[in-house]
């Protein structure tokens, strides 16, 4: 059993990876920076999980929440900002975590990055990403890293919101609809992690978690709504009227539910690069979007609840931002 200290584990991926680590005898703390009554709701009824408020930004206070800890996992990501949003998130909190680990003598870090981070990557996000990564390849402790591709699941705001919208409109323009994607089951994403923290061979491995099979954004978006009985007619948005629509969702207050950035990212296919072991390789056979999507959407789940586009709209921009998506 490991003693194991989860940063950014109140979101959509940290919620079901608490679950399985507990199911797997790890206990956990969970550092969080709002009110934990607030931030971990989903999680604090977990018997191994404690939740901790604390200012991870922080290097003397992250050190002392991460001594006495087995190793650090880390979730910490934005999908939204500008250049210094994206160096704070991915670049200056790594250097913080790796100051802080080497304070106190914990070794062993698993790091989530991102499918496609590359120095030379279109969007800033896949860029501050890869800078990351950097910082973890000189810093001699024992890292692995996950790179996941866009990441779905039961409370996911991917494929939900996806059958939300075509819920409320009669037909569903999809920004970048024909940039392909290569979607990864949440389970699977985080029964990664928990075998990585079990087996020391994969120290130094960098691993791409894609799932099985390759779909457009548009094929994907039929999908979730036939799936949630609301079957309409899909198509790709013309790039400048997306791109004239991220602006405008950017003016928005909260989170917006479009980026300039995510349009730049998507103007590469966002799959396996072959030059990078898969979740295949650690004997996993990830599963499918057709095997896992009707367990969560279907037309007894009455998606879009009556609520207007703008309420569609102003739901995603109040819900915290966490790590999913495009990646």
């Amino acid at each position: 059993m490991a003693n194991l200290l989860l940063l950014g584990g109140t979101g959509f991926v940290g919620r079901h990876l608490c679950e399985q680590l507990q199911r797997a005898g790890h206990r956990v703390t969970v550092a969080t920076r709002r009110t934990p009554r607030m931030a971990a709701a989903a999680i604090q009824h977990l018997p191994a999980v404690t939740v901790l408020q604390a200012n991870t930004n922080d290097a003397q206070a992250l050190a002392t929440l991460m001594a006495g800890h087995d190793a650090v996992v880390n979730l910490i990501a934005i999908l939204h900002g500008n250049e210094a949003e994206f160096e704070r998130a991915h670049v200056t909190q790594v250097q913080t975590i790796i100051d802080a680990c080497h304070s106190t003598g914990v070794h062993r870090l698993i790091h989530i990055s991102a499918l496609g981070a590359a120095q030379g990557a279109t969007s800033k996000y896949q860029r501050s990403k890869a800078r990351g990564e950097a910082l973890l390849q000189t810093s001699g402790l024992e890292v692995t890293v996950l790179r996941p591709s866009v990441i779905f699941g039961a409370d996911d705001r991917f494929l939900n919101t996806f059958a939300r919208f075509q819920a409320l409109l009669p037909v569903f323009p999809v920004p970048g609809g024909d940039t392909r994607f290569q979607p990864v089951w949440v389970e699977d994403v985080t029964r990664a992690i928990v075998y990585a923290i079990e087996h020391p061979g994969t120290i130094g491995q960098t691993v791409e978690a894609v799932g099985p099979e390759v779909y457009t954004l548009c094929e994907l978006a039929k999908m979730a709504g036939k799936a949630a009985g609301h079957d309409r007619m899909v198509f790709t948005q013309p790039t400048a009227l997306a791109y004239f629509q991220a602006v405008f969702l950017e003016m928005l207050p909260g989170v917006p539910l479009l980026s300039t950035d995510n349009l730049s990212a998507m103007e590469v296919d966002n799959v396996a690069s072959g030059q990078l072991p898969t979740l295949r390789e650690w004997g996993f056979t990830p599963a499918s979007v057709p095997g896992i999507l009707p367990t969560y959407l279907n037309p007894h789940l009455g998606v879009g609840g009556g609520r207007s586009y703008l309420t569609v709209l102003r739901d995603h921009a109040s819900a915290p931002q966490r790590m999913t998506s495009k990646k």
